[in-house]
């Protein structure tokens, strides 16, 4: 994160349903789900079967390291990698279609050197959180600092945390990757910065060169080159001015120097997904940092592998910066025409597939940055697209996370609207756990 109608069949966990008392559950879910369904259509819209066809499918589908597939509650991936793309789908071994639905949980890009939170919380009780609320991904964004012998964690209560005493840097996020697989979640590694100081414009800096920067994928992509549970790279996270796309610049270029890098990946790990994010500024049209993917259309990053390429943007509400068009007389109905331009078009003129590796707001109100989320929430919906959600976390600057300030409750508000979980997931868990005081980790 920086300063500054085809509706698709919603996943519900059924393992939260699984664990509930599934005598009494369904008639008194059903009646909840469909009322709730009424309320948010206008903000998430499904279709008219979805209430029968979740509980058709509740109790068969299973988690550990399952990327859930489009358009069927049941058909799931027997694991989270090797994925592929197809047109502007992503795909999984068996050829079907899935949607990447997760969270961003920070924390090693940063001085702890470790994932926020671990001083209040076990790791593996996060993680599994995560997947009782429906994420099936989870991006771990790092700096290329964590890598460093001096670069020692910080603010983990090893107490709670008693298997990761004495571990830091790779060690560390290996662990985190095994507890994700344990979980059922699938990871994608995000070289957030060089350093645990400050986000920068470019892929390198004054202390980590380009061939450095290359260097660390590389040896991520070999690391992890026989586990299934790390799904791919996202290359660099916002680059902006003075990045540029397609100018051949080799100092600036994003695009060059994400086909370089993307290559020397695929080079060691051909199986993994290539993300590549957008710039801030093309032609003199500004947007948000790593939002910017206009110059694809003309200048597309084109990788040794085929089938392996993701472009990813981010996109915020004027919580983070207040953009002119938040101030348009037409707003919010000026929104997709604005993420057409700059990103969605890449999807839905059929060129490759786009995931909203970034977006969030503390608001999910009638002010602008609440209308800006949900206006975001039934776009994603309505236009299939995969998203990361920033982030779990309730520490971000600019914006609260899923998480409340206890690191453990979750903001209820925000989740219902999130895509393909929050509307049917929500109305049910939130119910069924009152009404039948379920206390258990489900129904945080």
């Amino acid at each position: 994160m920086s300063k500054r109608t085809i509706a698709l069949r919603p996943f519900v966990n059924t393992a939260t349903f699984a664990s509930a008392r599934r005598g009494i559950v369904d008639k008194v879910a059903v009646t909840l789900l469909s009322a709730f369904l009424l309320i948010s259509a206008p903000c998430a819209p499904a279709p008219d079967n979805i209430v029968s066809s979740q509980f058709r499918h509740a109790g068969r589908a299973g988690r550990a390291g399952h990327v859930r597939s489009v358009g069927s509650a049941s058909a799931i991936s027997p694991t989270c990698g090797p994925l592929h793309t197809q047109g502007t789908q992503i795909k999984n071994a068996a050829g079907a279609s899935v949607v990447l639905t997760g969270v961003n949980w920070f924390g090693f890009e940063t001085q702890s050197f470790a994932p926020h939170g671990l001083d209040v919380r076990n790791y593996q009780d996060m993680l599994d959180q995560m997947v009782h609320l429906g994420f099936n991904t989870l991006r771990l964004p790092y700096s290329n600092q964590l890598f460093a012998p001096k670069s020692r964690p910080t603010s983990i209560n090893y107490t709670l945390n008693p298997d990761l005493r004495g571990l830091q840097g790779l060690a560390l996020m290996d662990k985190i990757v095994a507890g994700a697989h344990k979980a059922g979640l699938c990871v994608i590694l995000d070289q957030h910065r060089p350093d645990a100081y400050a986000q920068s414009s470019l892929w390198y800096s004054s202390d980590l060169t380009q061939a450095q920067w290359i260097h660390d994928w590389v040896m991520l992509a070999q690391h992890y080159k026989n586990d299934p549970t790390v799904i791919g790279a996202d290359l660099h996270n916002e680059p902006h001015d003075p990045a540029t796309w397609g100018d051949g610049n080799p100092a600036t270029d994003w695009r060059l120097a994400a086909e370089k890098g993307g290559n020397a990946v695929l080079a060691v790990n051909p199986h993994w997904l290539v993300m590549v994010e957008g710039i801030a500024t093309y032609k003199g049209d500004s947007t948000w940092w790593g939002g910017n993917l206009e110059g694809a259309k003309q200048y597309p990053v084109q990788l040794s592998v085929p089938h392996q390429l993701v472009y990813s943007a981010h996109d915020y509400g004027p919580e983070v910066y207040d953009q002119n068009w938040f101030q348009a007389p037409t707003f919010p109905k000026n929104l997709p025409g604005i993420w057409q331009q700059h990103w969605a078009y890449l999807q839905q003129d059929g060129i490759a597939p786009v995931i909203l590796g970034e977006f969030g707001d503390s608001s999910v109100g009638t002010d602008l940055d609440g209308r800006w989320q949900r206006a975001m929430a039934a776009y994603i919906t309505q236009n299939a697209v995969g998203y990361l959600y920033w982030s779990w976390s309730p520490n971000s600057p600019g914006n609260s996370g899923l998480l409340e300030i206890d690191w453990k409750t979750i903001d209820r508000d925000k989740f219902v609207i999130l895509p393909y979980l929050g509307p049917t997931f929500a109305a049910v868990k939130y119910s069924l756990c009152a009404r039948l005081e379920i206390r258990a980790a489900p129904c945080y």
